[in-house]
């Protein structure tokens, strides 16, 4: 089956090189880019294009009329996206004869739309999905091919649930991809009753407000992590990034939210709406004192 795949995200490197060894699969081309400043999980699939001899169509800049006008050169049959920052339009949408396979960190039709990784995790949600759905016009809307339920442990942080979903991708395109390939797999429609959409992340949703609980704190930090680029938290105006957080007992009821209640090499305390957290792993250049407020 002659195959495009579009992407320029980790878990779509890992995508692709598993496709390529599944029999029935013929790479004609790739659709990636050189580099991104908004993708800190950004992966060139370029070098994979290349072991495979197919040709690369770099995306950077460039208007999807000039990839459907590259697309229709190489005439794939079936389209698979991963990790795509832009929807495909309906001119791209047209040309695999077979369709365009998405696929979506969540379990559809619940949480669709933008940076579902984060969210499951910043709502501290103990399962998320990974599915697979023939793309249509709408966002994440399309009939699913396949799909994962995926747990999410305490300790998960975005980079934990983020290989957690890479194996199930893995396994999914194992196990659909032939029986796509031989016609024998029925999609199935998403019950619109059931759907959600998650919205875009803003640049205040990655700053620590201390009002929140403790375990609202390490949730958003656990979402944030690496692969990402950190929660903030804000000290004398400045932007100070953290890592890893843990709630602890606090003993201090009458203590403000923000309040540092301790400050040495294994950690700063801080009083949070209710509770306290310690931050565990963080970029502070030198250690607030005790009684400074964050």
């Amino acid at each position: 089956m002659r195959t495009v795949f579009i992407g320029s995200i980790a878990y779509a490197h890992e995508a692709l090189a598993r496709l390529l060894t599944i029999d029935g699969v013929e790479l004609v081309g790739v659709v990636t880019r050189r580099g991104s400043t908004f993708n800190p999980d950004f992966r060139s699939l370029a070098p994979l294009a290349e072991q495979a001899g197919a040709p690369v169509w770099y995306a950077d800049g460039r208007p999807q009329a000039d990839m459907a006008a590259w697309l229709g050169t190489v005439a794939p049959e079936v389209i698979y996206c991963m990790g795509w920052s832009r929807l495909l339009g309906p001119e791209i949408l047209a040309i695999p004869p077979r369709g365009v396979i998405g696929y979506h960190p969540a379990a559809l039709p619940k949480n669709r739309g933008r940076q579902p990784i984060v969210w499951a995790l910043a709502l501290g949600l103990e399962e998320t999905g990974s599915t697979f759905f023939m793309m249509d016009e709408g966002v994440d809307s399309g009939p699913i091919l396949s799909q994962a339920l995926v747990p999410i442990a305490r300790g998960d942080d975005a980079g934990a649930l983020y290989r957690k979903l890479t194996e199930a991708i893995v396994r999914q395109l194992g196990d659909f991809t032939p029986r796509f390939i031989a016609g024998t797999l029925e999609p199935r429609p998403q019950d619109e009753s059931q759907a959600t959409t998650w919205r875009k992340r803003e640049p205040a949703d990655v700053v620590i407000d201390w009002r929140m609980p403790a375990d609202g704190v390490c949730n958003l930090v656990r979402a944030l992590a690496r692969p990402y680029r950190g929660a903030l938290c804000r000290q004398g105006g400045q932007d100070v990034t953290v890592w890893r957080a843990e709630p602890i007992a606090e003993g201090a009821p009458n203590a403000e939210p923000g309040k540092v209640l301790a400050a040495d090499a294994a950690g700063i305390a801080v009083k949070c709406g209710s509770g306290a957290v310690c931050l565990v792993e963080h970029e502070f250049a030198t250690l607030p004192a005790v009684n400074d407020y964050l």
